[in-house]
This record gives C-alpha cells, structure tokens and sequence, in this order.
C-alpha cells in the first residue's frame, strides 16, 4: 500500500506527461506543418502512448488514473473514498496545468499559439451536443477499459492494461479528434486551456467525459463485479 501523497504524486506526474506529449505532439505537428508533420495518427499515438507508459509504470502506485472521468468512474463505484477523489482531481489538474505551462514557455509562441497549445476545440459548425456526445462515447470506452484491464481481477491480464487503456486513447482520437479534438478528459482540456487563455466549449470537454466515466463505470460494476 501507498501513502495518499505518494499516489497524488503519481496521478500528477501521470497527467503531467499525457499534457506535456500528447498536447505537445498537436505543437509539434503545427510546427511542421509543410514539412511532413505528424498527422492525426501520430498525435493519437502519442497520447496513447503516453497514458500507456504512464500506467505501466505507476498504476501500481495509485491505479493509473490520470483522468477525473476514470477517478468518477473508481469513485461511484465505492472504490475511492470523496475525499481521496477530490484530491485526485486536484492533483490530475495541478499536473495538466504544469505541463501546459512547461510547453508554453519552450515552444515558440508563433507555433503554440496557432493551435491554442494543443486545448481541443470543436470542428466549425459541429454542435455541442455532438461534442458532448461523441466525448461522452469514447471515454465510455476508455474507462470501461480500465475496469476490465486494472480493476477487474477476472478481466484482461493487468500486466497488459497500459497497453490496453492506451490504444483505446488512441482510437477514441483516431474517431473524434477531427471534430472535438477528443480531450477523453477534462484535465487534458483544462490544462491547456487555462495556460493559452483559450476557454472556447470548455463544458463540452467537463460533461461529456465524466458523463461517460461515470456511466462506464456503473455499467461495468453492475453487469461483471456484483456479487450475487
């Protein structure tokens, strides 16, 4: 077992890293633009990539949130303590934040500022009740990924929930990236938003995500993990 200030130190460098490579890798491709830039697929790479190592390497330590939609999803389910979520969230953003500023002051402000530093931001004309929509559905996913590779002892291997948890980030970018930016997390949102002063549809990327979460994570306990 962990202390509660060792796991907050996780959940912030966790969340630290999907900002800083994911939101950093949207920078990175606006700044090639013309010269062979990343494209969608490697920005969804990097953030699946990101989360993934970052599971794998301290999911141990404090379950690997990273995410407020996934701590919702522990916490409706009795797995988290009120308290111990809250201070998760503040934690998860605390690391968003850090992140976003870390980018903000190396990256040239020319690149950072075309792309809002990386904040998702909804395709022109798109709703936001699409937005919510299709970011409530993708986190579903994601969280319902997470209870069956790190939460369920009778799901999908743990050694593999990095891997797994990673590649439904992915995905969840490959769908909705081109219309919401796919954050799939508040923090992920908030982090640069806050930093590039840039808050345009920030309730999209708050409802839909804990929306789904919290869902996800219902579904899941009640369907695979109640006893009869």
């Amino acid at each position: 077992m962990y202390h509660i200030s060792q796991k907050l130190i996780a959940e912030f460098l966790g969340t630290f890293a999907l900002i800083f490579f994911g939101a950093g890798s949207i920078c990175t491709d606006q700044y090639l633009h013309g010269a062979g830039g990343l494209g969608l697929l490697g920005i969804a790479l990097a953030h699946g990539l990101a989360i993934g190592i970052m599971v794998s390497a301290l999911g141990h330590v404090s379950g690997g949130h990273f995410n407020p939609a996934v701590t919702v999803g522990i916490w409706v389910t009795k797995r988290i303590g009120t308290i111990e979520a809250f201070l998760y969230w503040v934690a998860q953003l605390a690391g968003a934040v850090a992140a976003a500023f870390l980018l903000k002051s190396v990256i040239p402000e020319e690149t950072w500022r075309a792309v809002a530093l990386g904040a998702p931001e909804l395709a022109r004309d798109f709703p936001r009740w699409a937005g919510m929509a299709l970011e409530a559905v993708t986190t579903f996913f994601l969280v319902l990924t997470v209870f069956a590779t790190a939460v369920d002892e009778k799901g999908a291997f743990k050694a593999i929930a990095g891997f797994g948890i990673g590649l439904s980030i992915t995905l969840g970018i490959l769908v909705a990236g081109p219309l919401t930016g796919a954050a799939l997390n508040p923090a992920r949102a908030f982090g640069p938003a806050l930093a590039a002063a840039h808050w345009a549809n920030q309730g999209v990327y708050w409802v839909g995500p804990l929306a789904g979460g919290f869902v996800a994570g219902l579904l899941y306990d009640s369907v695979y993990l109640k006893k009869a």
